[in-house]
């Protein structure tokens, strides 16, 4: 256990900060025996069916100083090629060409995927290691509208499990009545207020708006 003081943009506060897996299982506890020994190293057959009906997953990747980016990746569901019970492959699609995720694997390959099923509170995770790829047969099975990615993501497969529904119940996230979209300013205004504030907010809103859907593999 160790207490420092902490800097905040308000204030100076008193942090008691975990120091070791010791003092956090001792807050926590341990696992039980099905919790800890649910990690596999191959898809099985009710892994399949969840990758053919997701649309959507977060993919997790780290540079080689061990700095984080989370990347969202959406497409149809079944997006994620099963090439065998051990390989997926991901498409990489039109985007900002910031590439975060992909610099990160050139410098260390491990990546964490968590894919979610729209309206089911347990989620699909899988850690393994990155290559990219920038053609391969299997290319010609990812087109969207036309698109045929320039590259794809091949992840070889260490340890695939669920996770369970906690989080997703807690944050009532499939929850109608509990979406508030214009809580914050839209898209548009974001923008405006920090990214691009020389350009008119007509024009961004107008970049942002109902075509902008249109232009998803363009």
């Amino acid at each position: 256990m160790t207490t420092r003081e902490w800097a905040g943009d308000a204030e100076t506060r008193q942090v008691t900060e975990v120091a070791s897996e010791r003092e956090l299982r001792e807050l926590i506890g341990e696992p039980n025996d099905r919790a800890a020994n649910k990690i596999r190293s191959r898809l099985h057959d009710l892994d399949r069916q969840w990758l053919a009906r997701s649309p959507f997953c977060y993919l997790a990747t780290a540079d080689a100083e061990g700095r984080c980016d989370v990347s969202p990746k959406g497409d149809p569901a079944g997006f994620t090629l099963v090439l065998d019970d051990a390989t997926l492959a991901i498409p990489d699609r039109p985007g900002n060409k910031r590439l975060d995720g992909f610099r990160n694997i050139l410098a260390n390959p491990q990546v964490g995927l968590n894919y979610v099923l729209p309206g089911r509170s347990d989620t699909l995770r899988i850690n393994g290691r990155g290559r990219i790829l920038r053609d391969a047969p299997f290319f010609d099975d990812m087109v969207v509208k036309g698109n045929r990615p320039r590259l794809a993501l091949l992840v070889e497969i260490d340890e695939v499990f669920y996770h369970c529904s906690k989080a997703f119940l807690r944050s009532q996230l499939w929850q109608p009545e509990s979406w508030q979209p214009d809580a914050v300013p839209s898209r548009a205004r974001i923008a405006k207020g920090i990214e691009a504030p020389d350009i008119p907010l007509e024009q961004l809103e107008a970049h942002y708006g109902a075509g902008y859907a249109d232009r998803l593999y363009g």
